[in-house]
């Protein structure tokens, strides 16, 4: 019988298996042609039962990357995999065949979404001003709250520089450069687990990666930058549905341009407040 691996795993995307021998870390956009045709899988990541220490020398493999077959299931968990999107939260056993893990039950416990963009054009002013002070400061690291209208934190926005010889945006996406600890920031000050939207935003006319944090999945902010960079179903489809007035009641449509001290995004201290609030409708 083959070994089986059981826990909780994050969904973290889904692309071509990479077709170089012992190179499971391989970037897609690397490979020649042919992989385009080639079977697909989930890049998972492991979610620990508590909280991790960042400090602990073993905090970064916490978070190591496996793989899962996406394709050649039948019936019921057939239809469940071809369900499954990235940044979905699932209760999985995996089967490992000759180093191969392939899913032998899923279920899927919270619908977080992760959405990439590389190369995005009109990156919003929250994040760009936000990186001019970061790196006037000599960082290569930060973060900020954005904030509704009505002063209620609604977003964790994080910054890494996307240095020479380096791919942020790459690591980010295949699991090497753990998102999850962001999240799991997240989740704690909000003292909740409730479905976010996780967008990966890599400006072209600026070297950094934003990994931006909405609490809300469904409300007019998540929507606001889906629209923005063409990332799904945004504000024209709520605006059909006639949903938009309640969404913005609830969520209000701005981001804080302040810059949090010290890089944490559940600081609501008075410091991250300093700058002129904007309208992500009108500005993102």
């Amino acid at each position: 019988m083959d070994p089986t691996t059981s826990g909780r795993f994050r969904v973290h995307d889904r692309r071509p298996r990479p077709d170089i021998e012992d190179d499971p870390d391989a970037d897609v956009a690397d490979l020649d042609t042919d992989t385009a045709d080639a079977s697909e899988e989930f890049v998972l990541v492991e979610l620990p039962e508590g909280p991790v220490d960042p400090t602990a020398p073993d905090a970064e493999e916490q978070f190591d990357p496996l793989y899962a077959t996406a394709e050649g299931y039948e019936d019921e968990l057939a239809e469940r995999v071809a369900s499954l999107k990235p940044g979905y939260v699932v209760d999985a056993t995996l089967a490992w065949t000759d180093g191969s893990a392939r899913f032998d039950e899923v279920e899927v416990v919270r619908e977080s979404r992760f959405r990439f963009a590389d190369g995005v054009e009109g990156m919003f002013e929250a994040a760009v001003e936000t990186w001019e002070q970061i790196r006037a400061a000599g960082e290569a690291v930060g973060s900020i709250t954005t904030r509704s209208n009505d002063g209620e934190p609604n977003g964790a926005l994080y910054l890494f520089a996307d240095a020479p010889g380096g791919d942020a945006f790459a690591d980010l996406r295949a699991g090497r450069l753990p998102v999850e600890p962001l999240i799991a920031r997240v989740n704690e000050s909000r003292e909740d687990d409730d479905p976010r939207e996780v967008f990966v935003l890599r400006p072209a006319a600026h070297e950094f990666v934003a990994v931006y944090v909405v609490f809300d999945r469904d409300g007019v902010l998540a929507q606001t930058v889906r629209d923005t960079y063409d990332l799904g179903p945004g504000l024209a489809a709520g605006l059909e549905a006639g949903e938009f007035e309640a969404a913005k009641a609830d969520d209000g449509g701005t981001l804080d341009g302040g810059v949090s001290e010290g890089g944490d995004a559940s600081d609501d201290s008075d410091d991250s407040n300093d700058s002129d609030d904007f309208d992500a409708l009108d500005r993102l």
